[in-house]
């Protein structure tokens, strides 16, 4: 059998934070993991603009709640379900997925969780486990499954390598060139015939 990893955001979604910081206007708020490979690092940094400015849970999801996936992600989920089992590997979170997986028609999910107090401020989060998008991966080839996986940032890479087959999507030039080996493409109908061709294989 085979199985078809994904990244979210920035493959199927706009970038959430990024989103986030148009909508507040805190220009610090667009690092992602595309410039940032240290995640807890990241995280650290963004959890505390979101309570230096007093920004909650809440003020984040309206912002989603407004979100679409990127243009023509959903055909493309829809066709890539028809040619193997697709899994979504995310470092984004439960409280914040919902609404964008249901525009994707819900693609099985797996990512983190965040810590809401009672008042709605986010205190922290909860990674699923340490880079678990390699272990994901490399628990999905135990089962004698074939994996192809794709993304587009730092964090993506480990997954990419321990797969059986992948690639770069609408990745920064910065990263492909660190990474010439990993194919790359900027296009859902490149990635699909990617994937058809890793299937017949």
């Amino acid at each position: 059998m085979h199985v078809v990893c994904l990244d979210l955001e920035g493959v199927l979604v706009p970038e959430i934070w990024i989103e986030f910081s148009l909508a507040t206007k805190i220009e610090d708020l667009k690092i992602t993991t595309r410039d940032e490979p240290d995640y807890d690092k990241l995280m650290r940094y963004r959890l505390d603009i979101l309570d230096g400015h007093g920004l909650k849970l809440a003020d984040i999801q309206r912002v989603i709640g407004g979100m679409d996936p990127l243009p023509g992600a959903g055909e493309f989920i829809a066709e890539l379900k028809a040619t193997a089992q697709v899994i979504i590997l995310s470092d984004t979170f439960t409280q914040f997925a919902k609404p964008l997986m249901e525009k994707l028609g819900y693609p099985t999910l797996f990512c983190n969780s965040l810590v809401v107090d009672p008042d709605g401020k986010v205190s922290g989060y909860e990674l699923r486990q340490k880079d678990g998008k390699r272990k994901a991966v490399e628990a999905l080839k135990s089962l004698n499954m074939k994996v192809f996986a794709a993304g587009d940032s730092f964090n993506d890479l480990s997954m990419i390598k321990a797969a059986d087959s992948g690639a770069l999507f609408r990745s920064p030039e910065s990263i492909r060139k660190q990474n010439p080996q990993i194919p790359a493409y900027e296009t859902y109908d490149e990635l699909l015939d990617r994937v058809k061709g890793f299937v017949r294989d």
